[in-house]
């Protein structure tokens, strides 16, 4: 299969169970790993070499998000762009594996800044699964545009120095837009996130690891949830009533008839604890459509319930990791005889505050890739990680991720 379709393939596929990593601007591994991989599988380039793409990958990606964040007026107004700024999550890595030098690189993000979708999180906001498709896109697109700029075009460089391109178009007066007299919000638009510390913070590093298959703002209730059910040993059928404060603006939704979207079901705070309690080992499963319609499992989702605090808005969320820091979360679960039990967090296990070491993640990686490929494969492909730095081609070791290849 042809690069640019895998890609396709991949990005949506990375995104469909909400379990990829996740950084303060969006889900940038959704298409950086894929894109990365499948460029350096093309090109027979090291372990080595690939590492030193998804880095690029992450900090060119994070910068450019971050220059172009929103005001909370443009954000509740029009949206966010989360889909928008992926597309250098997937042009920079192809990019760099396919050799192009810094003025190729420069055209190539010029290309981006004119091919990128608009800046909106429609999808999402409406609990649309095409939502899931966007980073396919975004990684086609990417591939696509490395491939015509390795061939040859002229000009489209410096895009991101002019406001007329990108920035201005992003961050905006709608009224001026397009002519000499476009004006940056400053409020909204910060180019200094561009170089802002570059080589000396890694903006990798502060990439979130999604413990379980559910939207950002619901894995500290699900972490909470799961480490009060361990340390107190209580079954779902006990359980009253359960609060969660402050609650997630948006997240606390549950229909009583059920849910017939896994997007639906992954941002929906009291479907994931129920979740957790029902079935403490996470998996596809758990957005199964009888499983999105389970009674049992939709009766105690109900006893979900919001705190009385403010509910969180998303908005807030973002830009408290935004500045390194994650928002708090109290649960109070009540059981029927009367027993409470309580537990708060304001770093969930995979922040990059509260970092899994390597054991913890490999068996995490184990447990993620069981229902795809046999014990024995996922074994040799975790070592294979693990050393990636000693890997000659890429090429070489990408039949481990294939569940039909025996070798």
């Amino acid at each position: 299969m042809a690069a640019p379709h895998a890609a396709l393939i991949l990005g949506t596929l990375a995104d469909a169970l909400a379990w990829e990593d996740c950084s303060p601007t969006g889900q940038p591994s959704t298409c950086a790993v894929p894109c990365a991989w499948l460029a350096a599988e093309e090109r027979h380039k090291s372990g080595r070499e690939l590492i030193a793409a998804i880095i690029a990958a992450y900090e060119v990606y994070q910068r450019i998000a971050l220059a172009v964040q929103p005001s909370e007026g443009r954000w509740r107004e029009k949206g966010w762009g989360m889909q928008n700024w992926q597309i250098f999550a997937a042009i920079i890595p192809i990019a760099k594996l396919y050799g192009l030098d810094a003025r190729k690189i420069n055209q190539a993000i010029g290309m981006g800044c004119e091919c990128s979708v608009i800046p909106t999180n429609f999808a999402a906001a409406t609990m649309s699964d095409f939502s899931h498709y966007e980073y396919g896109y975004r990684g086609r697109d990417g591939f696509l545009i490395a491939k015509a700029v390795e061939k040859g075009i002229y000009n489209q460089r410096d895009a991101l120095d002019d406001p007329r391109c990108y920035t201005g178009i992003v961050c905006g007066d709608e009224s001026a837009n397009g002519d000499d007299e476009t004006k940056i919000h400053a409020d909204e638009s910060d180019r200094g996130w561009l170089t802002r510390e570059l080589g000396t913070r890694c903006l990798i590093l502060e990439t979130m690891l999604r413990r379980w298959p559910a939207g950002i703002w619901a894995q500290s209730s699900a972490e909470l949830a799961h480490m009060l059910q361990q340390k107190y040993a209580f079954s779902p059928e006990q359980v009253e009533e359960i609060l969660v404060d402050p609650p997630v603006e948006g997240y606390m939704d549950i229909p009583r008839e059920g849910l017939i979207l896994d997007i639906h079901a992954q941002n929906a705070i009291p479907f994931v604890v129920a979740s957790v309690l029902t079935d403490p080992v996470p998996g596809a499963h758990w957005y199964s459509s009888g499983r999105m319609r389970d009674t049992k499992l939709l009766a105690l989702a109900q006893r979900v319930k919001p705190g009385p605090s403010q509910a969180q808005s998303v908005i807030s969320n973002y830009q408290c990791f935004q500045k390194g820091s994650y928002p708090n979360q109290r649960m109070i679960i009540k059981l029927k005889d009367g027993t409470q039990y309580q537990a708060e967090t304001d770093c969930p296990r995979g922040h990059p505050g509260n970092m899994p070491d390597m054991q913890e993640q490999i068996k995490s990686f184990h447990h993620q890739a069981k229902g795809v490929l046999p014990e024995e494969k996922i074994c040799r492909l975790t070592e294979a990680i693990c050393t990636l730095e000693d890997c000659r081609d890429i090429a070489e070791i990408s039949a481990l991720l294939s569940p039909q290849n025996k070798k």
